[in-house]
């Protein structure tokens, strides 16, 4: 519980309104999109500048106050459970987009915003912003930066961190400092825009973005590969690749999502399929037309039970919805969700899919796998219920064993949903004792007091690794 005289020095910077700590706020706070972790913090604030972000921030660090910085609270690895306590600061009062400059390609925008509404307005004005999370409904700007956040358009496009050319934030002592700029070519000292993107909040406060925006796409094509063979979806993935085709998307669906999204979305998915491909190509229409051709031959020759083109944007924009809906589909079926993300080589796919099969069946629990296979980034998602503790066990050593076998495979614990608390035990089976250390400087350079989302991303203990079962 904070002092008054702490409350009253904050409510002076926001407002009165603008801090609360009645228990409604704190337990909306409390906990964010992961299941089955919760810590009530002390306080909420809502700043609506970057000099009320650093004042805020001088009197928490005067008294060694943490403070957990959020947007929607959608992610998926704990990232914003106040574990410490503390003050958690939500940026949905800064919100605006500041700027759109159509000479250099760029917006400047507040953390705030909802990536999705922000997408809205780039392209009314005839421009793109490519990273597409599919939380960008509900997920801000903010907490796309801190977790570099991936999406479907990631293997054409790339991700938030390629699009994020300059920053301001709010360092741990209320010093504010800004990085990069409208900027195509910047190597002026270490590049602190890059290192921010993706810090998951342990490093500063962002405040502001200037991001790079694209010309759109002339044309979109859109199409659903069927696969009775698991292997054949696989080859297909990396054929594709190999042939020097990037398409915009390339989705893998396996048999239990394919049922749970067909009963949500009622599009007629074939339910006994062991794979779905969804595929879709932009650009010049002349280069979609040729590329999309040879994608369906590659479908084909890889025994691809049968493939279905969308004739419309409508047609198109439901199976692309209904890729993005697999996780609330999955959601329906059981109290609890948990989903995982890991990534392989795409040329493991198949395998990492199978080694998932053979590792549930193992703890005798249900696992659907769904994911950008274009860059390997697969999303193992558990339905069970946090009241049967037993089950629970079974789901988190079944998980463990995943990230095992990813790493066994050349891949790692997260492609993008990030480290925050449910993947800090096994960082150091990716990146060793060196490269941890490595990142405890870091840390500690920017917030030697560790008041910034303490408890994340560095783990109290490294899990033992796990050895698997091949049955």
């Amino acid at each position: 519980m904070l002092e008054e005289a702490i409350v009253q020095q904050l409510r002076r910077i926001v407002g009165m309104q603008n801090f609360r700590d009645d228990r409604e706020a704190l337990i909306a706070h409390s906990y964010d999109g992961t299941p089955m972790l919760q810590s009530v913090p002390d306080g909420v604030i809502y700043p609506e500048s970057t000099q009320q972000v650093s004042d805020i921030m001088k009197v928490l660090a005067a008294h060694r106050i943490p403070v957990v910085s959020r947007g929607s609270g959608s992610n998926l690895c704990g990232g914003t459970v106040p574990v410490h306590g503390g003050i958690v600061m939500v940026m949905h009062r800064m919100s605006e987009i500041i700027e759109v400059d159509q000479e250099n390609l760029t917006a400047t925008v507040q953390p705030g915003i909802i990536t999705g509404e922000f997408i809205s307005h780039i392209e009314s004005l005839g421009l793109f912003y490519p990273p597409d999370p599919s939380s960008m409904r509900i997920s801000t700007i903010g907490g796309n930066i801190a977790e570099c956040s991936g999406g479907l358009r990631g293997l054409k496009y790339g991700t938030t961190k390629d699009y994020v050319i300059g920053l301001e934030a709010v360092l741990a002592n209320g010093d504010i400092m800004r990085t990069g700029g409208k900027l195509m070519k910047d190597v002026a000292g270490y590049d602190l825009t890059k290192l921010l993107v993706g810090s998951e909040g342990t490093l500063a406060i962002i405040t502001e973005a200037t991001l790079k925006l694209v010309p759109p796409p002339k044309t979109k094509k859109t199409m659903l590969a069927m696969y009775k063979d698991l292997y054949g979806a696989a080859r297909t993935v990396s054929r594709i690749i190999e042939a020097k085709i990037i398409p915009a998307t390339l989705e893998f669906m396996d048999n239990p999502t394919i049922q749970v999204v067909d009963d949500f979305a009622k599009l007629g998915l074939p339910r006994d399929m062991e794979a779905i491909l969804l595929i879709e190509q932009d650009g010049d229409p002349e280069a979609v037309e040729r590329d999309m051709e040879r994608i369906q031959e590659i479908c084909k020759s890889e025994l691809a039970d049968r493939v279905e083109v969308a004739q419309s944007r409508e047609e198109a924009e439901k199976l692309l919805t209904a890729r993005r809906s697999a996780f609330t589909a999955l959601a329906r079926l059981r109290p609890t969700t948990i989903l995982e993300d890991a990534t392989v080589p795409r040329s493991k796919i198949a395998e990492m899919v199978l080694r998932i099969n053979e590792i549930a069946r193992k703890h005798n629990v249900m696992i659907a796998t769904f994911g950008h296979a274009g860059d390997g980034n697969l999303h193992p998602t558990a339905t069970t219920d946090a009241r049967d503790q037993d089950e629970v066990h079974r789901v988190e050593q079944a998980f463990e064993e995943i990230f095992e076998a990813a790493i066994e495979l050349g891949g790692t614990i997260t492609g993008e949903h990030g480290v925050g608390l449910v993947k800090a035990p096994y960082l150091e089976w990716k990146i060793g004792k060196t490269g941890i250390e490595m990142m405890r400087g870091i840390k500690h350079a920017f917030d030697p007091h560790n008041l910034l989302n303490p408890g994340k991303i560095f783990a109290k203990e490294t899990r033992k690794r796990v050895v698997i079962s091949r049955g």
